[in-house]
Parts: structure tokens; C-alpha cells; sequence
């Protein structure tokens, strides 16, 4: 087919995302199907069909788009070998912003729990992959912990065949599952086992064929599909403030439903090149809102083993009809919150301000917060992506303020700019001056910039000054840190867990260096171990709730946070 023709019957469906009314559905179908007739010379081409489909597979505006591109969906991966087989260049499958496709490979070198996890689940899709470049001095200090005399051969001998060397010793299971199987055995703390593993380097090949984890085909049956036959939501009509002030039901899963839920969010980034900590380290249980339009927004936390020091975290992703469409992370302390958001390429045009207000509106029913801060990298801070997304208007449209004065007053004279010249664009140069710091948005009635100075690290790093200044290494000073604290408040070490202790001592490490326990009263000591406790319960969010009703610890920590 001529390349012309091609070109207009993509166009004309790529343009149907946007087109809703009486009518429309029937030319979008007549889109689908002009375009499923096209055989796709190049891989870009097919990428954009590929998209177009997904789309309006989580989008659909009637029954028959749906179930044509549903249709077209399921045959993708003859045609990536179709393509293949032509001799057409593929590397633009690699790329993250389109990678998943069914049919490709994904090849990276994945996180110890990642890997583990992959040859568990898909044991016939996963293996080493020996054409990609391999550091072979690492293999050379590792591996002769599980293969006998192999340093005999490893420290001296050039071009030592590794590959030969691990079938010699693995029998009849495979290369991956064998290896990973090694670690797993060593007496050796799980953090300990990741970063020997995680030190190879190892490339590992994943291959999609028609996997339903591929992004053509990850789904999550519903019961119901929502049809978009008017004009999708604008960002200009969503209210965030409305929206967190609307309360939400949120629905703890059951186990089973959560490990699946865990499972998808976790193959829903892998094959997009992407990790998140939730995402490798979640757990039970998962939480559920409903929030309408066919969209669904699952949250959960972590295990206690791998909770953060003294902020809380929790992850999750969005369906919309069942399709994955974005993924979130949160980190919160008391009534701030710090939110990672991001729209997964082939859905940037689908209701993202609305989409991103539900995901607010379902983490403050689990969190708490009243103040929401986004961090300059989701704005454009050494991310050119955002910046010609134009990512800052996003969120400062949606109610969000800069919390440096002098980028405040920068936003200002750029609305007046906008405002006096309609079609003014804000040019790049400016937006990552913008993006140089964090924005905020404060529910209504609540204290204004309490946080706006607030860093995780300008607190850790304050506690590293202080232990500096000890002469004690970092152990010690934990120790001496907790004591003090303990004897401060009354807490006898006897009345912890030793889960209950490691959090007193990280919380002991920020009072022992911004607080003045002297002047606290019995009830707020009391409160302290409360606190300890929720940070080690089963599930997190207690945490959040009862620092929020302890005014004087939460000060302590913004202070030793903002200096």
C-alpha cells in the first residue's frame, strides 16, 4: 500500500481520540478497520496503529470500537514478526515510551527481586542474554562462590568461557533459574544477596511473544465498561480542591486479589524499562477506589522490613476499562505528602487532569495529607521530557504554587504575560527556571507553607553533621542517640519489639538533633512510643495519623528539615 495512503488512514485514526458526538463512533470504527488493512513497512508506523488501539481500547466511545480494537490488539504480534521478518529496523521498539509491544524482548539488567520474580512467573520467557555486553570481572569474583575451581580459570586465563562453566554445573535447569536459585541459598542477609547479584550487571532477555503482560494485552477483567460518547473531561474543569473535599470508599482486597494486583503493577513497568521500590517491594493489602468513568486506582504500602526511615510510602497504578494507564508513588510525613505521577505515553490525551485529581482524592483518604508537594523533576528539573510537555502548567493549573518566593513571583509575571497575549508560550529556558523547585498545593483552612522548606535529605544530612561532630562511627552513634532519647522520655527498650527498636532509633536519630524533649509533657512522651509502634504495625497509615496529632514532634521534624 502506498506510503501516502498509509500515512492519511493512521492520521485519520490517531485524529478519531479526539473526535465524540452523534456519528463519530460509527467513522471511528471505519478508522479502526481502514487501518487494520494496512501492512506496516516500518516500525514506526505499527507503533502509532499499536497506540492508537490502546487508546481507544481504554477509551472507547462504543461497544464496536472496543471489540475491533480488542481484535487488532490480539494479532499484533504477527505483525511485529511480519515486520521483522521483512527485514524492517526494530531498534524504535526498544525505545521506553513505546516498549511492551507483544511480539518484542525486553532485555535489561533487572533488580535481584525482579529477576527472581520473573523466572518464577514466566520461566520459559526469561533468560541470560549472552549477546549483550557482560562485564566479565565481575562474573570472575562472584561465581566461583557457586562454581568449584572456576577461579582457577577466571583470574588468568583470557576469554574464559562462563557460558560452558555454568552448563557444567547446572544440569538440566535453566541458566537464570539456576543462578538466582544460588543466591537465594547464601547464608547472607536479602539485601545483601540483591546487591552481590545486582554488582553482576547481568543482561537478561525477556520475551513477550503474546504474554498478557505485554502492554498490548495487560488487562483486568471489569464488570463494566464506560463509553465516552460526549467530549472527554478538560483539564480546565477539574477542581482539585473540590475533588480532595469529596470522600471516597476505599476497598481493602483480599490476598489473593492483592498478590495479583502487585503482580500486574509490576509487569505493567517492567516491560516499559521502568522500576519503582513499591512496585518491587509491595505488600498486602492492596487497596481498591472506585472513582467512576470506568477508572479504578489501586494503592498499597510496604513490608516493615522495607519502610523508610521516618516518612511513609505507598504505590500503585490506575485502570481505566480495565487498561493500565499510569502509575504513582507517594512519600508522606504527618499531613505532607510528596506524589510521583506519570501517564503512560499512549494516554497523555485521556482525561490526565481528572485522572490525576481521583489519584489525590483516593491517597488522601488512605494518607491523611493536607499538603501535597510535587518534586522538580516531575516539573522539568533535568527532565527535557516535562519540559516540552510543559509539564509546570499542568500542575499549576490545577491550584499548585511554587514554594521559593522568587520562582512565585516568576509564575506571576508570566501569567500577566499570558494574560495580556493569549497565544504567548512560555519558553523552555523559563520552565526550567520554574522547575528548579517544588510546587504545593494546601487543602483549604489548613496552615500555608509549613512544608515548603521541608527535605528528607536536609534532615538526614543535618543528623550526619551532627554525628560528625560525635567522632563515632554510624552504629555507635545510633546507639548513643537512642539511649539518650529513651531516658529522655521514659522508654524502656524492654517494652519494644526489636522491629519497634530500629524505628525508635531512627526517630531518635532526628530528635536527639532538632528537639527539645525537656519540654515536652508526660502525655507527648507517651504519644512517641505510639508512634513507634504504628510505624511497625501491619499496615503504615496509623503512623501518619498519630505524628499529625503530635504538634511537637511534627515541628521537630519540619525545623530539623528546613534549616
Amino acid at each position: 500500500m502506498a506510503a501516502g495512503k498509509a500515512e492519511r488512514a493512521l492520521t485519520r485514526l490517531e485524529g478519531s481520540k479526539r473526535r465524540f458526538g452523534a456519528g463519530e463512533a460509527a467513522r471511528t470504527e471505519k478508522a479502526i478497520a481502514a487501518a487494520g488493512k494496512l501492512r506496516f513497512r516500518d516500525a514506526s508506523s505499527l507503533i502509532r496503529f499499536h497506540d492508537a488501539l490502546l487508546f481507544l481500547r481504554a477509551f472507547p466511545p462504543a461497544p464496536g470500537v472496543l471489540r475491533l480494537s480488542e481484535k487488532l490488539l490480539a494479532g499484533l504480534r504477527t505483525r511485529v514478526e511480519e515486520l521483522r521478518a521483512s527485514g524492517a529496523d526494530m531498534s524504535a521498539f526498544d525505545d521506553e515510551s513505546v516498549s511492551g509491544i507483544a511480539g518484542i524482548e525486553i532485555v535489561d539488567t533487572f533488580p535481584y527481586e525482579i529477576a527472581t520474580w520473573l523466572t518464577q512467573r514466566y520461566p520459559k520467557h526469561v533468560e541470560i542474554c549472552w549477546e549483550a555486553e557482560i562485564d566479565t570481572a565481575r562474573l570472575a569474583n562472584t561465581w566461583p562462590r557457586f562454581i568449584p575451581l572456576l577461579d582457577e580459570d577466571g583470574f588468568v586465563e583470557p576469554d574464559v568461557p562462563y557460558r560452558q562453566w555454568l552448563d557444567a554445573v547446572r544440569g538440566d535447569e535453566r541458566e537464570l533459574a539456576w543462578l538466582l536459585r544460588q543466591f537465594a541459598s547464601l547464608h547472607i542477609p536479602e539485601r545483601a544477596k540483591a546487591e552481590l547479584y545486582e554488582s553482576l550487571q547481568l543482561p537478561v532477555r525477556w520475551n513477550l511473544r503474546e504474554l498478557p503482560a505485554s502492554r498490548t494485552l495487560a488487562r483486568r477483567r471489569v464488570g463494566s465498561v464506560f463509553y465516552h460518547d460526549r467530549p472527554l473531561i478538560p483539564r480546565g474543569d477539574v477542581s482539585v480542591a473540590r475533588e480532595l473535599a469529596s470522600p471516597l470508599k476505599l476497598e481493602a482486597l483480599s490476598p489473593h486479589e492483592s498478590a495479583e494486583i502487585v503482580n500486574l503493577g509490576r509487569e505493567v513497568l517492567t516491560v516499559r524499562y521502568r522500576g519503582l521500590y513499591g512496585m518491587t517491594f509491595g505488600a498486602p493489602p492492596v487497596y481498591l477506589a472506585e472513582v467512576g468513568r470506568g477508572t479504578q486506582i489501586f494503592i498499597w504500602g510496604l513490608p516493615p522490613e522495607r519502610r523508610f526511615p521516618l516518612r511513609t510510602y505507598a504505590s500503585g497504578f490506575t485502570l481505566k476499562n480495565g487498561v493500565p494507564i499510569n502509575y504513582l508513588e507517594a512519600i508522606a510525613l504527618a499531613d505532607w505528602m510528596e506524589i510521583g505521577f506519570n501517564t503512560f505515553y499512549a494516554f497523555r490525551e485521556g482525561e490526565t487532569g481528572w485522572t490525576y485529581a481521583q489519584v489525590l482524592r483516593a491517597l488522601r483518604q488512605l494518607l491523611g495529607m493536607n499538603c501535597i508537594s510535587v518534586y522538580p523533576y516531575q516539573l522539568g528539573a533535568d527532565n527535557e521530557e516535562a519540559i516540552a510537555s510543559g509539564a509546570f502548567w499542568f500542575y499549576r493549573k490545577l491550584g499548585f504554587r511554587p514554594g521559593r518566593p522568587e520562582l512565585a513571583a516568576l509564575v506571576e509575571a508570566e501569567e500577566k504575560k499570558i494574560a495580556a497575549k493569549p497565544g504567548h508560550r512560555t519558553p523552555a529556558r523559563t520552565l526550567r527556571k520554574l522547575a528548579a523547585g517544588h510546587v504545593f498545593f494546601e487543602m483549604p483552612g489548613t496552615p500555608r507553607g509549613d512544608w515548603d522548606s521541608f527535605r528528607a535529605r536536609t534532615l538526614g544530612m543535618a543528623v550526619g553533621r551532627q554525628m560528625a561532630k560525635s567522632g563515632m562511627n554510624a552504629d555507635a552513634y545510633r546507639a548513643a542517640c537512642s539511649e539518650r532519647v529513651a531516658a529522655a522520655v521514659n522508654v524502656s527498650f524492654r517494652e519494644l519489639t526489636a522491629d519497634e527498636r530500629h524505628a525508635f532509633s531512627n526517630l531518635a536519630l532526628a530528635l536527639d538533633a532538632g528537639a527539645d524533649l525537656r519540654a515536652w509533657t508526660a502525655a507527648e512522651k507517651t504519644k512517641l512510643v505510639q508512634v513507634v509502634r504504628a510505624k511497625m504495625a501491619d499496615e503504615e497509615w496509623e503512623y501518619l495519623r498519630l505524628m499529625r496529632e503530635h504538634p511537637r514532634l511534627r515541628q521537630a521534624i519540619i525545623r530539623l528539615g528546613s534549616n
